[in-house]
């Protein structure tokens, strides 16, 4: 698990009056370094700003499509790779899904490390983002001005007008894990009433650990002794704590002036909870925006525009698998273990995994572009 390193006390000293940037993000986790790594090639001055240090604070199983680890340049964070599922339900104890492509589980600290490297002469540093107005971002270390602000700081929103949703009452889900060492040669899936009635358990081994957790599709469910539970059942210890709240709706991606990506926006596919990828996919395609910006080929409003029809048009998609995820709780019984056999089958399990992976297609993802000297002119708001 990663080591706290956040600054303390004196060493948490404020910012130099009138820090700016060409490009905040706020957020340095996949999303947030995703976009940073897109705009190396620029020579705009890029700040990052987030409360933990860079890899500090893993939140999430940490499992990806091998293919997007590859495509990024991120193979070296890769733990243990899997080509099928084994799923579990109260009557079918052991369903094996065929995967048309292989998934991983990865080092978050490592993952974090590589996309940084590759980010050129974007700068870092750790500050907790308070609030907005205009183009100021307040801080616990000053303000930051900027004309291109990026909110990647997850399901809170930060930096968005108004009031944001809180839990229970928001579209959120939420999960509960922990880290056992051990090993383990499947990616498994427990759904099953007897831990969580309206989600799924699971089990990811890494090398050395086990990644074992429970997530709920009701924020009112609690997860820890369904987590406990499930532990207690695989034969496991419950060491190394983690957890999170999920969006499970999406929202605008631009509001107020301001770009939203990975959780900040939604992007976080509502059945499977699977965040990474679409962190990545949204996070690029941000990037490429923000990049037509800061080397004049189009300005802040069409860049807005354009990212938020892009978002918007995955609408119809997230909706789709949220009303699947909603009927999981009337499938228990028999019309869930015949949608289990049934994707026992390889032309199925092929079909509809291939047609999930294209929510967010891994070919969507190229090299880093290569850095670019830093140029000294400033972006208009």
């Amino acid at each position: 698990m990663p080591v706290r390193a956040t600054k303390r006390g004196a060493a948490r000293v404020p910012f130099p009056s009138g820090i700016d940037a060409d490009v905040l993000i706020c957020g340095a986790s996949f999303a947030g370094l995703t976009v940073a790594r897109e705009l190396r090639s620029t020579g705009a001055r890029v700040l990052v700003l987030d409360r933990y240090e860079i890899g500090e604070r893993q939140t999430s199983a940490c499992a990806a499509p091998t293919e997007w680890l590859r495509n990024l340049g991120l193979e070296a964070s890769i733990r243990q790779t899997f080509d099928s599922l084994l799923v579990h339900t109260p009557a079918v104890e052991r369903a094996r899904w065929p995967l048309p492509w292989s998934f991983s589980t990865f080092d978050y600290r490592q993952l974090c490390d590589l996309l940084w490297e590759q980010s050129g002469e974007a700068e870092f540093e750790t500050a907790k983002v308070e609030s907005r107005t205009g183009n100021v971002v307040r801080t616990d270390r000053g303000d930051v001005t900027a004309p291109l602000i990026i909110d990647a700081l997850g399901w809170r929103r930060v930096l968005g007008p108004g009031d944001n949703f809180q839990p229970p009452d928001g579209p959120l889900s939420r999960g509960l894990e922990v880290h056992p060492s051990g090993v383990g040669e499947d990616l498994e899936l427990w759904i099953d009433p007897r831990y969580v009635d309206a989600g799924y358990g699971w089990a990811f081994p890494a090398r050395d650990e086990v990644r074992i957790g429970v997530g709920s599709f009701d924020p009112h469910d609690p997860v820890k002794q369904p987590t406990l539970r499930l532990v207690e059942d695989v034969a496991a210890e419950p060491h190394g704590y983690q957890g999170n709240w999920i969006p499970h709706r999406i929202r605008p991606a631009t509001e107020d002036g301001v770009f939203f990506a990975g959780d900040s926006a939604g992007h976080c596919l509502p059945l499977t909870a699977e965040g990474i990828r679409t962190a990545f996919y949204f996070g690029i395609a941000l990037g490429r925006e923000l990049r037509g910006v800061v080397e004049g080929r189009q300005d802040r409003a069409a860049a807005l525009k354009r990212y938020g029809a892009f978002s918007g048009s995955h609408r119809w998609k997230y909706e789709s698998i949220y009303l699947a995820q909603q009927s999981i709780r009337h499938l228990h019984g028999r019309p869930l273990d015949q949608l289990t056999k049934l994707f026992t089958r390889r032309k199925v399990a092929s079909w509809a995994f291939n047609h999930y992976l294209e929510i967010a297609p891994p070919q969507f993802a190229v090299p880093a572009p290569a850095a670019a000297v830093r140029a000294t002119g400033r972006i208009a708001a």
